[in-house]
């Protein structure tokens, strides 16, 4: 059975940094684009960040662009998320979800995907 567990997340202070994890099980994902999204209360679930999977390539949304790294250790079945520079709008619920095209997942069509990890960002 597949599962992604998502780790990480937390309160922290405007400015602050967070690392989030998620690890895959079931099968090995290192053929796969892994990403992430997340989803503020009230609003849809929107992309954040995708890796292909060598982690050659990685596309970012322009809200979190030189504030957030994606990436990923496939000896692992692992994909990260750095996030620095935090602010209160990147507040929401954080997923990772995978799909063997980084285009398609870049777009919202995965595979599978975690339950979530809270961020809320707030001083």
């Amino acid at each position: 059975q597949v599962q992604l567990v998502e780790s990480g997340g937390g309160l922290v202070q405007p400015g602050g940094s967070l690392r989030l994890s998620c690890a895959a099980s079931g099968r090995t994902f290192s053929t796969y684009a892994m990403g992430w999204f997340r989803q503020a209360p009230g609003k849809e679930r929107e992309f954040v960040a995708v890796i292909s999977s060598s982690g050659g390539s990685t596309y970012y949304a322009d809200s979190v662009k030189g504030r957030f790294t994606i990436s990923r250790d496939n000896a692992k079945n692992t994909v990260y998320l750095q996030m620095n520079s935090l602010k209160p709008e990147d507040t929401a619920v954080y997923y990772c979800a995978v799909q063997p095209d980084i285009l398609l997942l870049r777009h919202g069509l995965y595979d599978y995907w975690g339950q979530g990890t809270q961020v809320t960002v707030s001083s």
